[in-house]
């Protein structure tokens, strides 16, 4: 488990500064509006919430909630995406935690959290189901779990089963990826336990067995967000679930 650990963080490392650009790119464009109007329609509007953003990366998602005045507590497994989410919440001038920490092993105490927030973590996980529990564990009793994700593992065997070549470009999402990081990044997900199971249909009974309740899965969450950049083999879902 700590080899693959150490493969995926050599893998985001060498992505940081370019996934850094990518994500301020977003912070500027519309895209960041559709993100907020889908995760506004799950948080209670009457109170300032504290939010963990699990996963954060270069701290999209919690910039996004720290301009709505929730109290913001970003961590990732990277030390390379830390520093860049650091260096854009202060360019931002937003006042935002952010530490280096294992998704599957948090440093917090039992219901430390109103909302648990994550995008395009849980296929990157040696151990999800360990996971899910510990963002149930840091929850509230009666708080919110988001997870945006999506089913890469299908992606990466359907994009090879029918011989579909992926194109590198140097604009938007893929930002500095090259063919033999997007190589690493097919080894790394055929690698996961996770890809060989059918998701979400894997994480809404994991999350149903471990105690969530009130759990759903919007699967054109990705169409009304990403649009045109929504994945052809692999969309976008939003689990959402309460403890």
């Amino acid at each position: 488990m700590e080899y693959v650990k150490e493969r995926v963080k050599g893998y985001w490392t060498k992505r940081a500064h370019d996934f850094a650009t990518v994500r301020k790119i977003e912070l500027e464009d519309k895209i960041s509006n559709r993100w907020m109007n889908e995760i506004m329609k799950y948080l209670p509007l009457e109170r300032r919430l504290k939010i963990l953003d699990v996963g954060t990366g270069t701290g999209y998602f919690a910039l996004l909630l720290a301009k709505q005045g929730h109290e913001v507590h970003g961590i990732d497994l990277t030390p390379a995406m830390i520093e860049e989410a650091k260096k854009l919440s202060e360019e931002m001038k937003y006042e935002i935690q952010f530490d280096v920490m294992d998704a599957q092993k948090l440093k917090f105490e039992e219901e430390s959290f109103d909302v648990v927030i994550t995008r395009n973590l849980t296929w990157t996980l040696p151990e999800p189901e360990q996971a899910y529990s510990e963002w149930r564990r840091v929850l509230v009793k009666g708080g919110i779990l988001l997870n945006f994700d999506a089913d890469f593992g299908h992606e990466v065997r359907s994009m090879e089963e029918n011989k579909t070549m992926y194109n590198i470009n140097t604009t938007g999402l893929h930002i500095g990826m090259t063919q033999e990081l997007y190589q690493e990044s097919n080894q790394i997900t055929k690698s996961m336990s996770i890809s060989k199971n059918k998701r979400p249909d894997w994480d809404l009974n994991v999350i149903k067995k471990i105690g969530f309740s009130n759990y759903q899965c919007d699967r054109k969450a990705g169409a009304r967000i990403l649009r045109e950049k929504n994945g052809k083999f692999a969309p976008t879902f939003l689990i959402t679930a309460q403890k």
